[in-house]
């Protein structure tokens, strides 16, 4: 059985990619694939994150995938922040027509995660895909209750 979980905006928090509190975000849609250790989204951007020639800002790109990766955390209840993004552009990305974006994890070590996300067109072109490195921040240790 495959488990998938969808990650809707959460209307607390300020994420300008994900946060459903942030007036001015893009609040971003993901589903997690717990099976395929995959994120995904399918999104149409439309003429607000436009850059030029009517395509999409190569910032909102960066976006676009940072998020992608960033939703692997998720899978392991891991809180990971970007360390390093890398992105390779390899054809303009349509603001008015859905674009397909996923993300997964290519390897750990320590508490660096690795991380490739895509975005595809629908008919499968490769338009532009990132490499980040995400470090794990250590966790709140809970405090201590007495008897």
């Amino acid at each position: 059985m495959c488990a998938k979980l969808i990650l809707e905006p959460n209307p607390a928090n300020h994420c300008f990619g994900c946060g459903g509190a942030n007036d001015f975000g893009m609040k971003l849609t993901f589903e997690l694939d717990q099976e395929a250790q995959r994120s995904a989204g399918k999104f149409v951007l439309g003429p607000r994150y436009g850059g030029g020639a009517g395509f999409a800002h190569g910032g909102i790109i960066a976006v676009l995938l940072d998020e992608a990766m960033g939703k692997i955390s998720k899978l392991t209840d891991e809180r990971a922040v970007t360390a390093e993004l890398s992105i390779e552009y390899r054809k303009p990305v349509p603001v008015d027509a859905e674009i397909v974006v996923s993300g997964w994890q290519e390897s750990e070590k320590g508490s660096n995660r690795l991380r490739i996300a895509e975005i595809h067109d629908t008919q499968g072109n490769l338009l532009a895909r990132g490499r980040g490195r995400f470090v794990v921040m250590a966790q709140p240790v809970a405090a201590a209750t007495s008897s």
